[in-house]
């Protein structure tokens, strides 16, 4: 179990080393000039030329790989071009409205994914299994400003009930805190249900076939143990995988999300790097989302052994 821990988080280390190579390479050979960004459209090449030398952007571009390689090794992820401040900085400030929004997303999306999956199995081609199939489908295939926008002309501009933008932490009251947080929880979560929801169906109805659930059911064990203790137990690999995997989408709809509510966190941060041309924010924020999505695996690896003890890792 050490060993294979050892291996996984030794193998993150040319994962992490590629990533960092593809977005440093990728943002330099992109179009445009962050120097000219930064100094406006009145500024002289004169000037332009200047400040791309103190911002070490003459440099050839192996030079500006390796003197960031050696920063990055240090654990300094570098110093906005637009702000002066450093990265971390960056990160740490923003995080706070992003690990809200994800984590209560995530909350809300296990809590109404498995009673939908499993509804959806235990009423197999009945009408309850085909409201919930198409739903899922509806769910999934609508994009994040589309459920976005409906919200706020729902719930904000016609029935007045919830805030259309803006953050309010913990600290301001427990009221401002989830009105402000309900509808870009929504927002994110609706595809994501409808994905986990399919995949606890799928599962679910896979294991309803075996033979111990007949048995467990011929013994007239009540319905809610039956789901508990032998259906969702051995249904689980698929849906703790899927469930890591939502991480990833997460990432990309929290940029949407946090757009479009004016949320201060992580997503507008990245989106206003990429607008100024920052490169340092960018490399920072890719490779902070890389090495939690790394993470994230390696603990969901981890979970398969806690519950399926069939598997065993040498």
């Amino acid at each position: 179990m050490i060993g294979y821990v050892t291996r996984r988080i030794l193998a993150t280390i040319p994962v992490m080393a590629f990533v960092a190579l593809f977005v440093f390479l990728l943002l330099r050979l992109a179009p445009g000039d962050p120097a000219a960004i930064i100094a406006g459209d009145l500024s002289s090449p004169e000037q332009i030329a200047r400040l791309r030398e103190a911002l070490g952007l003459d440099r050839p571009v192996a030079i500006q790989f390796v003197l960031w390689l050696g920063q990055l090794l240090r654990g300094d992820l570098g110093v906005s071009l637009m702000s002066g401040i450093p990265v971390t900085r960056l990160i740490a400030e923003r995080l706070e409205p992003t690990l809200t929004l994800a984590l209560l997303t995530l909350l809300f999306c296990i809590l109404a994914a498995l009673p939908l999956g499993m509804l959806a199995a235990w009423t197999h081609n009945r009408f309850t299994d085909r409201l919930v199939s198409g739903f899922c489908v509806l769910g999934y295939s609508v994009p994040f400003f589309v459920i976005a926008y409906l919200l706020i002309i729902l719930f904000a501009l016609e029935l007045r009930l919830l805030p259309v933008q803006g953050y309010r932490g913990i600290s301001g009251g427990a009221g401002a805190f989830l009105a402000h947080q309900i509808l870009p929880v929504l927002t994110l979560s609706m595809p994501i249900v409808a994905l986990l929801a399919r995949t606890v169906r799928a599962s679910v109805l896979e294991v309803l076939g075996e033979d111990y659930v007949r048995t467990a059911r011929a013994k007239g064990l009540p319905v809610s143990i039956i789901a508990r203790r032998h259906v969702l137990r051995n249904a689980a690999l698929p849906i703790i995988t899927v469930i890591g995997n939502m991480f990833a989408i997460l990432v990309g709809g929290v940029v949407v999300t946090e757009s479009i509510f004016n949320l201060p966190g992580i997503g507008r941060l990245i989106v206003d790097a990429v607008l100024a041309r920052d490169y340092p924010v960018i490399q920072g924020v890719v490779l902070f989302t890389s090495f939690a999505y790394v993470l994230l695996n390696l603990v969901i690896d981890l979970l398969y052994i806690r519950f399926d003890p069939r598997i065993a890792y040498r």
